[in-house]
């Protein structure tokens, strides 16, 4: 416990705070799109057990990040994920039906928050490692003071899409965004990009065009035919 009384401990721990609460963002708007459906109460539930696997996982992602970021097609396959996530979600399709469709929403919802937040954290938990300068006591505390933030991140951004349904096309388009970035920054890719840095724009701007564009264009067929 000796750490506690040195001055880098709390450096440390107020830098990966401060870069969670940066980094939170967009894993907020994910969990907010992914839960917007379910019932008031098992909204909280998916936001609670959500957000504490996401920490969970980002903790066990942090220990092989950097050996994973090495593997080409990792990010492309990562990206496309978060492309057909972003439309999923634009779409809200559900395939659950009956008494058991909640229940199934609520784990669908869990699912895709842990598969969103495992893509989008591949990068963020480079900057926390660094952070905690392999301190792993920290690097957990760190993590997990971040619970409440993407909570209370999560639960704002549900209260504004029911309010503003356009923040919901917005949420969409910034994980087709996230998408498009995570594609360009593989390894496979990473001289294409460097020689030519408007790549890595456009492919983000094509990712949140794609997803928008797709996501409203099934949503209008999906209501044609129910019509």
């Amino acid at each position: 416990m000796e750490y506690l009384s040195h001055p880098d401990f709390w450096i440390g721990l107020v830098k990966i705070i401060w870069i969670n609460i940066i980094l939170s963002g967009d894993n907020a708007v994910v969990i907010a799109l992914a839960a917007r459906s379910l019932p008031h109460e098992q909204q909280k539930k998916a936001i609670m057990f959500g957000s504490g696997a996401a920490v969970v996982l980002r903790i066990v992602l942090t220990v092989v990040a950097a050996k994973l970021l090495e593997l080409s097609f990792l990010q492309i396959i990562g990206g496309c994920l978060l492309l057909w996530i972003g439309l999923q979600l634009l779409t809200g399709n559900e395939d659950d039906e009956g008494a058991s469709k909640g229940t199934g929403s609520m784990m669908a919802a869990i699912r895709t928050i842990l598969i969103a937040d495992l893509v989008m954290s591949l990068d963020n938990v480079i900057a926390v490692a660094a952070a905690a300068q392999g301190n792993m006591v920290l690097l957990i505390l760190g993590l997990a003071i971040s619970i409440p933030l993407v909570i209370f991140g999560s639960t704002l951004m549900i209260k504004l899409m029911e309010r503003f349904p356009v923040i919901v096309i917005l949420g969409a388009g910034l994980i087709g965004w996230v998408g498009g970035e995570t594609i360009m920054n593989d390894r496979l890719l990473h001289s294409y990009v460097e020689a030519n840095p408007a790549l890595h724009y456009i492919a983000a701007a094509a990712g949140a065009a794609l997803v928008v564009g797709l996501g409203l264009w099934l949503q209008k067929r999906g209501e044609a035919k129910a019509a």
